[in-house]
């Protein structure tokens, strides 16, 4: 692709060789003059200099010069996802079932759906137009799955959940597991039945290996937009907003709300019936406790959760600690001199 082609599909404006021919996508510091990269912030800016790119997304405000080939976008970090998509396009599957699928009883399967090796899907069950499952899959019973979804190989998806359109799911992904409910009676837990659904909304990404339980009663929602990293669990009558983003290993307890645009980082455990606002901020590895709410735009660390500014006060008071101690000995040696020689003195 030559840069002139790549400036026009990104709807942007180029300056130096329009014809120059571009191959790959690389990152600054291993770009080759066939190569193009982008300058998404400041240390990228300082880098950019000694960069053999042979183009660079830059921003709009990026300072003229005639000395490389660059190409000027409002968000450089977006612009080259859309440019990685034209270097690196998604495998088509063609349309149809495999021999060794098994499809169940009234299964409705719109036009272009692929249904890889070994797959099954349950009876009643709809998939929307050209989605595709992969290899080993499980779709269960009163299934809907919406046009142009994408289940990876070996996904499990239970008995009636509903996932809107264009949502992909990772390898390994579980939805509609019952959720974790017990009651306790003469001494023994004993299961409390998990009789809801999932609901999950148009283009939300699920990772590997990320779990999703139905309601006890009632409904388990994820809202549109929303991103998973892997090794996620979402808990039994959660209810996640739209555009949210959790990072890995993190884990919501039953009944956890969390609103629009929140974000959450990885290893973050959150207690029952919590509240999350919406464009809050949890840092990584932060613990949240029951019923405790984070204010709508808040960040917040550690844990219990607090106030990033306050955690961050409290992480450089434990620094001096160490200091702080050795004042006390030094303090209280020295007290203990001056009681020592009041004492002589009271004697004489």
């Amino acid at each position: 692709m030559r840069v002139r082609e790549l400036a026009e599909w990104l709807g942007a404006t180029f300056e130096g060789d329009g014809e120059k021919e571009l191959l790959d996508v690389a990152p600054l510091e291993k770009a080759g003059a066939s190569d193009v990269s982008f300058v998404g912030s400041r240390k990228a800016a300082a880098q950019a200099e000694s960069s053999a790119a042979g183009c660079l997304l830059v921003p709009m405000e990026w300072p003229s010069g005639a000395y490389r080939t660059v190409i000027r976008v409002p968000e450089p970090r977006t612009a080259f996802a859309r440019a990685m998509s034209r270097f690196y396009p998604t495998a088509e599957l063609k349309p149809g079932v495999h021999p060794t699928a098994v499809v169940g009883k009234d299964v409705e399967l719109g036009a272009l759906v692929y249904i890889g090796p070994h797959a099954v899907v349950g009876d009643n069950t709809r998939i929307g137009v050209a989605s595709s499952i992969g290899a080993g899959c499980y779709v269960g019973k009163r299934v809907v799955l919406g046009e142009g979804c994408v289940l990876n190989p070996n996904v499990t998806v239970y008995d009636n959940v509903d996932i809107g359109r264009g949502t992909i799911l990772h390898s390994g992904v579980v939805i509609g597991a019952d959720g974790f409910g017990y009651v306790m009676d003469r001494d023994r837990w004993h299961k409390f039945p998990q009789v809801g659904r999932v609901e999950i909304g148009s283009f939300v990404e699920i990772g590997a290996n990320s779990c999703v339980d139905r309601a006890a009663l009632g409904v388990t929602e994820i809202g549109e937009g929303t991103k998973l990293d892997n090794m996620v669990h979402v808990g039994h009558n959660c209810r996640i907003g739209r555009h949210v983003v959790v990072a890995a290993q993190t884990g919501f307890s039953g009944g956890v709300v969390v609103e629009d645009y929140a974000v959450i980082g990885g290893q973050v455990g959150i207690g029952d019936k919590a509240r999350i606002e919406s464009r809050a901020v949890l840092g990584s590895g932060c613990g949240v406790l029951t019923s405790k709410i984070i204010h709508s735009g808040e960040t917040v660390w550690g844990t219990p959760a607090r106030p990033l500014k306050q955690h961050l006060e409290q992480l450089a008071n434990l620094a001096r600690l160490p200091q702080l101690r050795r004042e006390v000995a030094e303090l209280k040696a020295r007290v203990a001199k001056l009681v020592e020689r009041g004492a002589l003195e009271g004697r004489e």
